[in-house]
C-alpha cells in the first residue's frame, strides 16, 4: 500500500481515457497500489492542479485489457479511497437512448438503472448488516459543478438523465435498446455500476460525465450497429474537450464538502 495521502481528487478514466497529466506537462507520480480486493486496473498517477492533489486510474488499464464485466471495481475504489480521495469524478463513453442526446453531447448523470449481473457490487458483506442508500446516486454538489463549468465551455450539456447499465461485452440488441427508450431513459453504458455505488459505499461524492458517441440500436428503425471503434473515433475527437472541463471542475471544487450527504451513505442497522 502507497503512503501517500491527502489526495482529494479521483478521476477513473473510461474507453479511450488513458491518461491525464502527461499531456498537460504537468508533474506526476506513478504508484503501484494493492488492496484486499487485488490489484486496480493499472498503476495510479498522482499530479496536482490548482493546489489539490489528483489521482488518475484508468478504468480498463492503459492497453484496454479489461473489458467493462471484469474490470475489478472495488480495487480500483478502494485504491483512491485509501490515498484519501473524497471527490470521485467518472467520465465515461455512453450511447444515446434519447433522439434529443446526440453524439458529441455530455450528459451529467443523476439515476442510474442496473442490468448489469454476475459483479461484485458492494464492500458489504458481513457480519454487519448494512444496507447503503441508493436514492440518490450522484453528488449534488459536483453534478453543479459539472454543468456549470460545461456551459461557461460551451459545450452541450444534459443536466439530468438517467444511464441504464448492461453488462456487455456485446452491445443491446433493437428490442433491449427500444425498450430502454420507452422508458424514457437518456444513457446506455457498460461500466457505472457498480463503480458509481461503491464510490457512495466508501463516503466520497460521485459525478459522471457521459461524452454521447453515438446512437442506441433501437433508437431509429435507420441507425447501423453500433461498433467498438466508432465509439472509440467519437470519443478521441472529444477528448481535448472533456480534458478542459474536467481541469475546470477541480479548479472549483471546494475543499470541504458543503452541500451533500454523500459522507453519509451508509447506515448500519
Amino acid at each position: 500500500m502507497s503512503e501517500i495521502k491527502d489526495v482529494q481528487i479521483g478521476i477513473i478514466g473510461g474507453s479511450g481515457f488513458y491518461s491525464f497529466f502527461e499531456e498537460a506537462g504537468t508533474p506526476y507520480k506513478t504508484i503501484e497500489m494493492d488492496t484486499p480486493y487485488g490489484k486496480p486496473s493499472d498503476p495510479i498517477t498522482i499530479g496536482e492542479l490548482y493546489g489539490k492533489k489528483v489521482a488518475f486510474i484508468p478504468r480498463h488499464g492503459r492497453d484496454h485489457r479489461f473489458l467493462p464485466h471484469t474490470v475489478n471495481y472495488r480495487a480500483n475504489v478502494w485504491a483512491l479511497k485509501s490515498l484519501g480521495v473524497t471527490r470521485v469524478i467518472s467520465p465515461c463513453a455512453a450511447g444515446s437512448l434519447q433522439k434529443h442526446v446526440k453524439p458529441g453531447d455530455f450528459v451529467i448523470c443523476d439515476q442510474f438503472v442496473d442490468w448489469t449481473d454476475g459483479r461484485k457490487n458492494t464492500f458489504f458483506e458481513g457480519p454487519l448488516c448494512v444496507h447503503p442508500s441508493a436514492a440518490d446516486p450522484y453528488c449534488p454538489e459536483l453534478r453543479e459543478i459539472a454543468i456549470e463549468q460545461a456551459k461557461k465551455q460551451g459545450i452541450t450539456v444534459h443536466e439530468t438523465g438517467t444511464v441504464v447499465i448492461i453488462n456487455g461485452p456485446r452491445f443491446t440488441t433493437k428490442a433491449e435498446s427500444r425498450f430502454f427508450t420507452n422508458q424514457g431513459w437518456e444513457v446506455i453504458n457498460m461500466s457505472q455500476y457498480p463503480e458509481v455505488h461503491l464510490v457512495k459505499e466508501l463516503d466520497m461524492c460521485p459525478v459522471t460525465i457521459a461524452l454521447i458517441t453515438d446512437y442506441d440500436a433501437g433508437l431509429v428503425g435507420d441507425v447501423p450497429p453500433v461498433t467498438h471503434q466508432e465509439v472509440m473515433q467519437v470519443f478521441k475527437s472529444n477528448i481535448s474537450r472533456l480534458k478542459s472541463l474536467l481541469t475546470a471542475i477541480i479548479e472549483n471544487v471546494p475543499v470541504e464538502r458543503n452541500n451533500c450527504e454523500c459522507y453519509n451513505t451508509s447506515h448500519t442497522s
